[in-house]
């Protein structure tokens, strides 16, 4: 079959890497991710792979030269690859070769081979067709394993048998359960038994790489997907083992709690209609994490997951240690997002404060949209009369706090009087009475006692003061 390259935004680009190979002596073909994406229409991959039969450095530099000399070519000799930058793109041209592996690295061997040997080691049918760029059968698909129908058909099949494919680079199961995620594939049967035979190799690979495709999982359209697939071949238990431990509905006394595992799984989708921020996505998947260390069943009560929010916010930063994830203020946000997902609740009420709004949007900050996003996402009820009561609850409680904040200002809160007035007040050097002082302010302004301005502030100062035995300078 031909592959009608002369409309492709390419073209002229892969005219002129025909002819520079068939300069050379050297066959070369477009691989991998771009061919699959350009048969599913989908968008151009920016990324393009490139193989030959001969040398991948050599026909880079042959390329590049061609094209502008001043390209530099980065070169990888230990796995016979090179790589430059053109117009956007990465350009990665790599000899064909056959690979073959030890039991305690996914870093294979690698040898010299055919076109078909460096299919023949690629993850996915989808992924291992090739398109020709030889001048005798330029445009021509080479696909000796199915990939065009097993793209038509929506199903992930490896070219060899899947145990060793999945055995030997144990990252591909997680490539194939993202790839079943994103674009919303089925995995082969046979593949899917081998995902779950071989799940224990995932310990070889580095977090890094698992997280990498975790990441990906999360960002597509509908998370559950892939965190089920997860879930299912055991992998999900050897990387989140907190989140497993939330699987189960227990009974006593005839009295029942959900399954906070597949809730979890509904909050990720629910909130991933309404954002792409990853970070906001990962604190639904949290957002219940410490409920299963909190679960108690109490008499006359029934099921309690008391703290569980403040327990699970302390548990991000060793999960995200484990997991080498950033630790830094995308940590720290999701952080906030567990601490804080059953706060706006909380005040759905009419009896609800004044202070205990400030005090949320003083905890919120610039943040309190996305928690609103977060605890709107985390209404699963499948009852319609009950879903549209606890939205209209929000839209009431949004409207409070916007009415507190217009007259009380304390989002991202900033003390109307600084620790240097206070000290030149009281003629006081650096020490623990500033600290008091000004953590007596804030409180006083968010329980309401005194408006956030200056002069109150000053007043409310000289009195706390005296109580402290300090004399005004």
């Amino acid at each position: 079959m031909k592959i009608n390259l002369v409309q492709n935004k390419n073209f002229k680009l892969f005219k002129t890497i025909s002819e520079v190979a068939d300069r050379h002596g050297q066959s070369v073909y477009i691989v991998g991710g771009f061919v699959r994406d350009l048969l599913m229409s989908r968008k151009e991959n920016i990324d393009i792979d490139f193989v030959t039969e001969q040398s991948g450095i050599e026909l880079a530099k042959n390329i590049a030269a061609e094209i502008n000399p001043a390209l530099k070519v980065s070169i990888f000799k230990t796995y016979g690859t090179a790589m430059f930058k053109y117009n956007n793109m990465e350009l990665e041209f790599v000899g064909a070769r056959k690979e073959s592996y030890s039991k305690d690295s996914r870093k294979p061997a690698v040898e010299q081979g055919t076109l078909e040997d460096d299919q023949k080691r690629r993850d996915f049918t989808i992924n291992a067709m090739a398109i020709s760029l030889n001048n005798e059968n330029f445009g021509e698909l080479m696909d000796p394993f199915g990939g065009r129908e097993d793209l038509q058909n929506k199903i992930l099949r490896t070219p060899l048998e899947p145990a060793q494919t999945y055995s030997d680079d144990p990252l591909r199961m997680m490539r194939a359960i993202r790839f079943a995620s994103t674009l919303d594939f089925s995995i082969e049967e046979n593949s899917l038994t081998a995902i779950k035979t071989e799940a224990e190799r995932i310990k070889i690979v580095s977090m890094e790489r698992i997280m990498v495709e975790f990441n990906k999982i999360m960002l597509s359209e509908k998370p559950s997907i892939g965190l089920k697939l997860l879930d299912d071949t055991t992998l999900l238990e050897k990387i989140i083992p907190e989140l497993t431990a939330l699987k189960g509905i227990d009974e006593v006394e005839g009295q029942t709690h959900k399954d906070n595992f597949y809730h979890t799984l509904e909050v990720v989708d629910n909130i991933s209609k309404n954002t792409e921020n990853l970070w906001l996505r990962w604190a639904a998947l949290l957002h219940d994490m410490g409920k299963a260390p909190t679960k108690k069943f109490v008499e006359k009560i029934g099921w309690t997951f008391h703290g569980h929010e403040f327990l699970g916010s302390k548990m991000v930063k060793n999960l995200f240690l484990r997991l080498k994830l950033p630790l830094g203020n995308d940590m720290k946000y999701v952080q906030k997002m567990v601490k804080l997902s059953s706060r706006p609740i909380a005040l759905i009420d009419d009896g609800t404060s004044d202070a205990a709004l400030r005090r949320l949007l003083f905890d919120a900050g610039d943040d309190l949209e996305d928690l609103f996003t977060l605890c709107k996402a985390d209404i699963t009820t499948k009852n319609s009369r009950k879903q549209e009561k606890f939205k209209k609850n929000f839209e009431y409680v949004a409207e409070k706090i916007k009415e507190v904040e217009e007259k009380d200002q304390v989002r991202n809160f900033q003390p109307p009087i600084s620790g240097e007035e206070i000290m030149a007040m009281f003629n006081l050097q650096p020490g623990r009475e500033i600290g008091i002082l000004k953590e007596k302010v804030k409180e006083a302004i968010l329980e309401g006692e005194i408006p956030n301005e200056h002069e109150a502030a000053r007043e409310f100062v000289i009195k706390e003061g005296k109580i402290l035995g300090l004399s005004e300078a």
